[in-house]
């Protein structure tokens, strides 16, 4: 197995950005661990280069002849190895060493060829589509395993995304240039491509899980039998009589939702990968109802919740904790096993990690901040997984398995 060369940089000028990428790509294509020949592209950009998507993608696919297959999109921020870039012009690229006859780039003119039975998805999607939801149900359907991972671009302006297969232009896109607005791309992969994936959730239950008992559309009516608006007023303790302070503790709270059969709340009170959170949109005092941003149905379960560091921290470590035990051998030779080992996750990247690469798709209300400064989020996934190549973006929804998720991040590694 062989590392994917990737790399990432910033300046106002995007032909500077792509020189310096352009760079350190080359430069990794000549090291015995890297791939020298991948035909894969992954390609993100923060909004401040959304008006030189074309350029960016015709000069990389110019520079770098042998990348056949481009996908990627938009964020309003991006990650790789250790580093976030928000609000700033910046590019991250990942070159991955797939078998081509393991993959296939898609879009919404160019769709999955018939004879194609992917595995599993890398999806990228744009939140105006219509259906959306649907489209990504219909897609992870398409998958053996039913797994999609992804998210849903995330811009000031255009919400691109790119998609661009075999001699330059997906068949059917005619004389496009391989940036596209609207619906899903990405790239489909065949059982040969190993992924491992896990989703960590960055809100914590304020109360305990509980049914659904009466709803219409998006508004909850019961839960447990009980009027909605009064087991929210009591879980979070608040009064509508002292409409300020209510206000404010509302603001903060947020809803994990989960079909009948899901795991609603995981190990330590956190939220299991089942659940999804969505907001608070409004309160019925009249009918004693909740209305939440997401359609729900009776038998549901439901959980009041808060954006948690702590928890998001903890989480975090822990999916990747998951990950490196799923690929790592058991037993690893003394200086490898040292170098995994070394603090803050310096040791230089080794195919002994049996990571070739990673994908790490976030919440924009995620990064930076949320996490405890500048980059944060990057260097607990580096510290807890090691030095790997990664690249991925803040995303204005993420997607796993066939779910649209608000306030997580998924990371998936080439196994």
């Amino acid at each position: 197995m062989q590392l994917f060369p990737f790399g990432h940089a910033t300046h106002p000028q995007w032909q500077m950005a792509a020189g310096l990428v352009l760079a350190q790509l080359r430069a990794q294509m000549t090291l015995p661990d890297y791939a020298s020949q991948p035909t894969l592209g992954l390609l993100y950009i923060t909004d401040h280069y959304v008006g030189a998507a074309q350029d960016i993608l015709d000069h990389l696919g110019a520079e770098l002849p042998t990348v056949t297959d481009w996908s990627g999109t938009v964020g309003v921020g991006i990650a790789s190895s250790n580093v976030e870039y928000f609000d700033e012009p910046a590019l991250a690229v990942m070159l991955c060493a797939v078998p081509p006859e393991q993959y296939r780039v898609f879009s919404g003119v160019a769709p999955l060829p018939a004879g194609f039975r992917p595995h599993t998805a890398l999806v990228h999607a744009d939140a105006a589509t219509p259906d959306l939801g649907e489209l990504i149900a219909e897609m992870a359907e398409r998958t053996a395993t039913g797994y999609l991972v992804g998210g849903l671009a995330s811009s000031r302006g255009d919400a691109v995304q790119f998609a661009v297969g075999g001699n330059g232009n997906l068949r059917g896109h005619g004389k496009a240039g391989g940036v596209f607005r609207g619906g899903l791309s990405g790239v489909a992969f065949g059982e040969g491509v190993h992924l491992v994936s896990r989703v960590t959730q960055g809100c914590q239950p304020v109360a305990p899980a509980r049914r659904i008992t009466g709803a219409e559309a998006n508004l909850v009516l019961e839960i447990d039998g009980e009027p909605a608006l009064d087991v929210l007023l009591d879980d979070l303790k608040i009064s509508l009589d002292e409409p300020q302070a209510a206000m404010a503790a509302l603001r903060s709270t947020l809803v994990g939702l989960t079909q009948a059969s899901g795991d609603a709340v995981g190990r330590a009170g956190h939220f299991g990968a089942d659940v999804v959170v969505r907001h608070i949109i409004g309160l019925d005092p009249r009918r004693r109802g909740v209305a939440l941003a997401e359609k729900v149905e009776e038998g549901m379960r439901l959980a009041f919740c808060r954006r948690n560091v702590e928890a998001a921290r903890a989480d975090l470590v822990r999916i990747c904790a998951e990950i490196r035990e799923e690929l790592e051998p058991q037993e690893l030779p003394l200086a490898v096993a040292s170098a995994l080992a070394a603090s803050e996750g310096l040791a230089a990247p080794t195919p002994a990690r049996r990571i070739a690469g990673a994908v790490y798709v976030s919440c924009a209300g995620r990064g930076g901040s949320h996490f405890g400064g500048p980059s944060a989020e990057m260097q607990i996934v580096r510290r807890a997984l090691g030095d790997v190549p990664l690249v991925g973006f803040f995303a204005g929804g993420e997607i796993a398995r066939n779910h649209l998720y608000g306030y997580t991040g998924v990371l998936t590694v080439f196994g």
